[in-house]
């Protein structure tokens, strides 16, 4: 008996040694299969090996007195694929932290079988799918599944979490609906973040019995009502995010008792009333935003006692009354937007005490009075934009040296006195606009020492003397407007050093001598206006290299004829109100012109006259031959494509041997299907033919049919079998085969299921929804853009399409972007890409502005398409629209909105745009503007397109930096 008991003490022993390793196994086994549904590009998991400890497992670690695996953290590993099932045999798992990666797929339900988890955190994935019910859970403390694409309902089931102090459930695609009542019951809460979530409804009562919240954030949602004066019961916040909603009705006093609030900001609601004075009591406050809402009256008092107080942004209401005087005084102030309102009085004088201050924006107020002389002295400021006030008086000793001044906008006001020599000290300048003021006195020539100065404006004031010729020396200098002033003497020839220059504007002053010949050195010059001066001598024939869109010499005394290239660009009004200029007879001939004509010889006149005659029967005799070929062309086309079959052979089949067939990608077909077309099939008709979809009957698939017109056969199937049959890549369309007869022609070629971009951005889903959302229209874009890069750089020799547009980009099952239509593309030289071709194609909308005055065609026409087809994808609207106004396009209405950032995120499609993503909307946009740039030279190749847009990947944020100065785009 006691040997029996020895051994079953032996055996349990043994058994309770053996368990550990046992279970050990089953973990390294779980997390091999986790391992195996990831793709690891770092080899961050390659110590993730079988028979191995999982506690030697990179980011594992275990519990040190049982061994078994407790936590994973694999943060930032750029790991994708899918979360395995198998996670849920870790039944001692306490953390899992895989945030900031690129795992999709589902989460998984079996992790319910991990009893003991306290953190999850998936946040900043591409996860998707319905949450599971995870209120098994109930010791779970850390809830972050942010920044995702879950859909599917709210998830309720996170009310019953008890245990929770964070959770993170915002920025997924979750159905709307309202927030539920049960949250409120997570009496631990401290951090609750709900941003973007689709979130509808008011904020339920439960949710301000939270007593530990510190952290409330359920912006960008659609919550509406009134802020509940129930929020002054959450003594803990630190931090309320609610801008980017619905909300209405006034502040609650209440908010007053939240006395440890450092940041709040409800900007973009509709929220109105006065800010209750009670608010200047929040003394622990850093962040006030209430920009965009509809608040009136004063700004309390309190808020010049502050002494925490970094950012203050009131932009876009209604307030009046004057400043704060201590605003300021005894806080570190970064940053402060007061514009558009209609705040009076003077700008308070310490708002730079603290030394700290980089913005400051008080556009279009009334505010009077000078500056203060502190603002001299503040050398932290970046942006200083107080434009369409009523300030007056002279501009502080030391403003014009600032070192990390930017940008200084004092335009639109009453400002007068000259610019300071100091001003070479401004170091960091990039843009100085004075325009509409009462400066006076001559520009220094230290001015011409800021050589980072990118814009200068000093147009309508009372500036005299002449133009320094130093200006020549501002080699990054793109706009310079000094017009209306009443500068004299000549035009400095050196301006034209200045390589970078796009608008130069020196109308309306009194300048004399002659327009310097240099200026045809100018490389990127797009417009020139020398208008209501005391100009004389001829114009330069020189500056016709220029090519430029905007053109003004009128009401000067210039003389001589105009060179005809310049006469084309700007017409009679660029150069009316010069008496002695004149244009050539030949000129002439080509548009009606009120100007005089040069005459150099008596017998000019009349032989002049003779060449006409003859060239009018020139042209008639051409016309017969036109007209004559165009009736046989018609009589052909009563030979179609039946007809051409003509008889069957005793089998039944046509006789494939009327057709010439060229064949450039495998498919199996009949001749007699290719001509059997059913119209039910149509699918598209352009103005060279209709295109019909046709399922194979040899299983091979459905292939798109484009039936040639007779009239354009030739050029057109020239053109796409010379171009499509050469050409090899994902992003150009296939062209299976051509057939070619005396009655019809055909193209086969590959058919994509989801018709052409312009389509596909107006369709709509269900719940009136755009189809594509902003991945996928970036992914089009890219793709698109790779297409058109490889037909410019990668064949030999290249090719331009020359018709570019978002219904000649197709879209596959996938929305696969594919180019498409190349009945007039051509080929041109690799060594002279630039080669022209003598006919104006394309589409309106989408043809770059230099074919006003030139029918030669580059490839960076192609780009300026492109670049209208990124306006499209940004903005979700047509090229041309009745909104833009009268011969207006897409392009102009864009440009009208690049002022700030506020007006540049207008312009983003609001079907699709959402805080997480705008900035990667911009950076598209930005592309955008680049390549539709008036200048051909200074747009990007399609190489370099292609490189921009890859690097304007988008990537899900939730971050709210509160910076919401208004900048310029391009600033």
């Amino acid at each position: 008996m006691a040997r029996s008991h020895l051994m079953l003490a032996v055996f349990l022993y043994f058994c309770l040694c053996m368990l550990p390793s046992l279970c050990q196994n089953e973990e390294t086994q779980a997390l091999i299969e986790f391992k195996k549904q990831l793709t690891d590009p770092f080899k961050y998991l390659a110590s993730w090996k079988d028979f191995e400890s999982p506690c030697q497992f990179f980011g594992v670690s275990c519990d040190p007195k049982t061994g078994m695996v407790i936590g994973i953290s694999l943060d930032n590993k750029s790991l994708s694929g899918e979360i395995s099932p198998s996670i849920g045999k870790l039944k001692s798992l306490t953390s899992l932290v895989l945030p900031s990666n690129l795992l999709a797929g589902s989460l998984p339900s079996e992790l319910n079988n991990c009893v003991n988890l306290r953190v999850l955190n998936v946040t900043g994935n591409n996860m998707n799918g319905t949450l599971p019910d995870l209120s098994k859970l109930k010791r779970l403390q850390i809830l972050d599944l942010s920044i995702n694409y879950f859909s599917g309902a709210f998830p309720a089931w996170v009310g019953n979490l008890t245990s929770l102090v964070s959770l993170g459930l915002g920025d997924n695609e979750f159905d709307e609906g309202g927030i539920p009542q049960n949250l409120g019951s997570l009496r631990n809460l401290t951090w609750l973040y709900l941003a973007g979530s689709h979130l509808t409804g008011e904020i339920p009562e439960s949710i301000f019995e939270m007593k530990a919240l510190q952290t409330l954030d359920i912006c960008r949602n659609k919550i509406s009502g009134n802020l509940p004066t129930s929020i002054g019961k959450l003594s803990n916040l630190n931090k309320i995010e609610l801008f980017l909603n619905n909300l209405t009705g006034e502040l609650p006093v209440e908010l007053a008792n939240l006395t440890l609030l450092e940041e709040f900001d409800i900007s973009s609601n509709q929220i109105s009333g006065t800010l209750p004075p009670e608010i200047g009591n929040l003394k622990s406050l850093k962040i006030f935003h209430v920009y965009k809402n509809n608040f009136s009256g004063k700004i309390p008092s309190g808020f010049g006692d502050m002494h925490h107080l970094i950012a203050f942004s009131v932009y876009k209401n209604n307030f009046s009354g004057e400043i704060p005087e201590n605003l300021g005084r005894f806080s570190p102030m970064n940053s402060i937007d007061m514009s558009e309102n209609k705040f009076t009085g003077r700008f308070p004088k310490y708002l730079c005490r603290r030394k700290s201050l980089q913005f400051f924006l008080a556009v279009e107020n009334n505010f009077s009075g000078e500056l203060p002389d502190s603002y001299g002295s503040c050398e932290s400021l970046v942006r200083f934009r107080v434009c369409q006030n009523n300030l007056s008086g002279k501009i502080p000793d030391g403003f014009w040296s600032l070192p990390n001044v930017k940008m200084i906008d004092l335009s639109n006001n009453h400002f007068s006195g000259g610019i300071s020599t100091i001003i070479r000290s401004a170091a960091s300048l990039s843009q100085l606009i004075l325009s509409n003021n009462r400066f006076s006195g001559e520009i220094p020539n230290e001015l011409g020492q800021v050589s980072g100065l990118e814009k200068l404006y000093l147009d309508k004031n009372e500036f005299s003397g002449r133009i320094p010729a130093e200006l020549g020396d501002l080699k990054q200098i793109s706009s310079l407007h000094m017009e209306d002033n009443s500068f004299s003497g000549p035009i400095p020839s050196e301006l034209a050093r200045c390589s970078r220059l796009v608008e130069l504007d020196l109308a309306s002053n009194s300048l004399s001598g002659s327009i310097p010949s240099s200026f045809s050195m100018f490389l990127s010059l797009n417009s020139l206006n020398l208008s209501g001066n005391k100009l004389t001598g001829s114009v330069p024939t020189s500056l016709e290299k220029l090519k430029l869109s905007s053109i003004d010499m009128s009401n000067n005394q210039l003389s001589g004829i105009i060179p005809s290239d310049l006469w084309t660009m700007g017409g009679d009004k660029a150069f009316i109100g010069n008496n002695r200029l004149c244009i050539d007879e030949s000129t002439r001939s080509i548009m009606k012109s009120d100007l005089s004509v040069c005459y150099q010889k008596t017998g000019d006149k009349s032989n002049f006259m003779k060449r006409r005659i003859v060239l009018f029967y020139l042209i008639v005799f051409g016309l017969i031959v036109v007209i004559g070929g165009l009736m046989l062309v018609s009589y052909a086309n009563f030979r179609h494509c039946e007809p051409s079959l003509g008889k069957k052979d005793e089998k039944g089949k046509g006789d494939d041997s009327k057709f010439r067939l060229e064949s450039f990608h495998l498919m199996e077909f009949d001749v007699d299907e290719i001509c059997s077309l059913d119209e039910d099939n149509l699918i598209g008709t352009g103005s060279t033919g209709k295109v019909y979809r046709l399922d194979l009957k040899k299983g091979s698939g459905s292939v798109a049919v484009k039936k040639i017109w007779k009239k354009d056969a030739v050029k057109v199937l020239t053109a796409e079998m010379e171009i499509l049959g050469m050409i090899r890549h994902r992003n150009i369309l296939k062209l299976y085969a051509c057939l070619i007869n005396e009655g019809s022609n055909f193209l086969v070629l590959e058919y994509m299921a989801n018709g052409n971009l312009f389509q596909a951005l107006h369709r709509q889903i269900k719940g009136g929804k755009p189809e594509l959302d902003w991945h996928q229209r970036y992914k089009i874009a890219v793709g698109a853009a790779k297409g058109i890069s490889y037909l410019h750089h990668d064949v030999s020799p290249a090719v331009i399409h020359r018709d570019i547009k978002s219904t000649n980009i197709l879209l596959d099952e996938d929305y696969e972007a594919k180019i498409a239509d190349f009945g007039v593309a051509r080929l041109a030289e690799d060594s002279n890409i630039g080669s022209g071709f003598s006919s104006l194609t394309g589409t309106h909308g989408y043809i770059a502005p230099e074919m006003a005055y030139t029918l030669k065609i580059t490839d960076k026409c192609d780009v300026y398409s492109f670049g209208v087809v990124l306006l499209e994808l940004v903005t979700g609207r047509k090229p041309v629209e009745d909104d833009y106004g009268e011969g207006k396009d897409i392009v102009y209405w864009v440009t009208t909105h690049l002022n700030n950032k506020e007006e540049t995120f207008k312009v983003l499609d609001r079907k699709v745009v959402s805080e997480d993503i705008q900035e990667d909307m911009i950076k598209v946009l930005k592309v955008a503007t680049v390549c539709t740039s008036k200048l051909p030279n200074l747009r990007p190749s399609m190489k370099e397109v292609v490189k921009m847009l890859i690097d304007a990947q988008p990537h899900k944020s939730s971050v709210h930096t509160g910076k919401n100065e208004k900048v310029d785009m391009y600033t």
